[in-house]
């Protein structure tokens, strides 16, 4: 609500602005202006992004940075790209991401805005009639606004420290996504490579068998067979190319890549596999790192600092007051007269249908309702950790089966097979069989690669937070205090 000031003349109107701009000046001082970072709030989340992921970020924010931006593309795309390169690339490149660090800057505009004191508004109304004149000047200031001033700064400061930690937290994501869409794609890649070297084989054996078959040496049933598994084995290669184009674009989505920049160049199979992890205390980490149980908790304490400041301005914000004072000039039979009459207004509202209780009971359900919601999501942030962990492990333990068990006997059972078979101690059906299992049992090995090293990233998300999941988007933030067993 506004004060309603009026002065008899220009000079006391003009002291009565000047006294209304000490007291904004004051209040600013006390409460503490805040000012523009020169980056946008940018500093923190670069350093927490380089220190956790080890990659770095910026915003595009000129030219300028426009430029430099494009060179380094140029750059990571002069040669094949690793998994680390295409993370790199959308950290810098992803417009998506651009648009976060965006909203990072429009919560630091709000904080600023949120520190000042409202600028006061200056009214003139000047009114003739027949001989008589009446001036009133008006300087009008929101003195509830200047009065919570600071508890409105301190909340706005705590929302604009909870969107730092979001803009943390969707660089994570994007280069959790981004790592999951590299290696969808080159396993897609290396799952075509493989199959197009097995249709060869497949094509040469029923060639051969068609040829047998016309010298009598083969029956009709063999060469249906050879002929059939050629078929499906380019069938097999189909899917697999028409896979490898769809995930590659998903990845392009991801490092924000168009025009020329689409033919960046994969390698032609998925890296070797690491040393698995022994993490201890899963759930401990994942409480004491995750981003987004970060944000929530200051948006949390900010919903705090905002219901007590609805129930210290309940009554207040009822109250209207100020001075007001007209000059009037009166002219009748050539006799001028003046007077200045003051007088005191004050403006009440009487509580009596809504005494402010109908906000402090919103705000008080409001706030309950996002404490359950936030100690619901602290549970299964536990959960999802643990579950995590299960998950890398077990796809761990799967992969290397296939490479240290599965494709080796494989390997054996083709070689012995093809012996067998030149020796005629089995049929075209055996050997082709065996040729078909040994196709599925390497196109799988491949899947369950893939499916460790997106698992890999699906735990380390799990613990910094902002990836969410391979099979399902991130849910929404949670609070640290109440995954730590806490609560308001």
């Amino acid at each position: 609500m506004a004060h309603l000031i009026n002065g008899p003349a220009p000079a006391l109107a003009v002291q009565r602005f000047k006294r209304f701009l000490v007291i904004g000046v004051i209040t600013a001082v006390l409460g503490g202006c805040a000012t523009f970072t020169p980056d946008g709030g940018m500093g923190p989340v670069a350093s927490q992004v380089t220190g956790s992921i080890g990659m770095d970020t910026v915003k595009i924010a000129s030219p300028a940075d426009a430029v430099a931006v494009g060179g380094r593309v140029q750059a990571l795309l002069a040669k094949p790209l690793t998994a680390d390169a295409a993370v790199q690339l959308a950290l810098i490149n992803n417009r998506g991401l651009q648009a976060e660090y965006n909203a990072l800057g429009i919560s630091e505009a709000a904080f600023v805005e949120a520190s000042l004191p409202p600028n006061p508004v200056i009214g003139v109304e000047r009114l003739a009639t027949g001989g008589e004149l009446e001036v009133e000047r008006r300087v009008i200031a929101n003195i509830l606004a200047l009065i919570t001033l600071p508890a409105r700064s301190d909340i706005a400061k705590t929302q604009f420290e909870a969107a730092r930690q979001k803009a943390i937290e969707a660089t994570f994501r994007t280069a959790a996504d981004t790592r999951r869409a590299y290696y969808r794609a080159v396993a897609a890649r290396q799952t075509a490579s493989f199959l197009e070297q097995a249709r060869v084989s497949a094509d040469a054996a029923a060639d051969l068998t068609r040829k047998l078959g016309e010298t009598g040496a083969a029956k009709k049933l063999d060469q249906a067979r050879a002929g059939a598994f050629y078929a499906e084995v380019s069938n097999e290669l189909a899917q697999a190319r028409m896979n490898a184009g769809t995930d590659r674009e998903a990845l392009t989505r991801m490092l924000g890549l168009w025009g020329a920049h689409i033919d960046y160049k994969l390698p032609g199979q998925l890296p070797s596999m690491p040393r698995v992890k022994t993490v201890q205390q899963v759930e401990v980490d994942a409480v004491r790192r995750r981003v987004d149980l970060i944000a929530a908790r200051l948006e949390l304490d900010a919903m705090a600092k905002t219901l007590g400041l609805t129930e210290a301005t309940r009554f207040v914000s009822m109250l209207d007051g100020g001075w007001r004072g007209n000059y009037q000039r009166v002219s009748e039979d050539g006799v001028r007269e003046s007077a200045s009459p003051r007088g005191f207004e004050l403006e009440i509202q009487i509580p009596i249908f809504d005494g402010g209780e109908v906000n402090v009971r919103r705000s008080r359900e409001t706030y309950m309702a996002a404490i359950n919601r936030l100690l619901e999501k602290a549970i299964n942030v536990r959960s999802e950790a643990r579950a995590a962990y299960l998950t890398y492990r077990g796809s761990y333990d799967i992969a290397r089966q296939y490479q240290n068990s599965i494709l080796p006997l494989r390997r054996t059972i083709n070689e012995q097979a093809l012996l067998e078979y030149n020796g005629m101690l089995i049929d075209v059906f055996e050997l082709l069989t065996t040729a078909q299992e040994s196709i599925n049992s390497n196109v799988a090995a491949i899947a369950a690669k893939r499916d460790f090293f997106i698992a890999t990233v699906d735990f380390e998300t799990a613990i910094i937070g902002g990836g969410g999941s391979s099979g399902s988007p991130g849910e929404g933030p949670a609070v640290a205090t109440a995954a730590e067993g806490g609560g308001h």
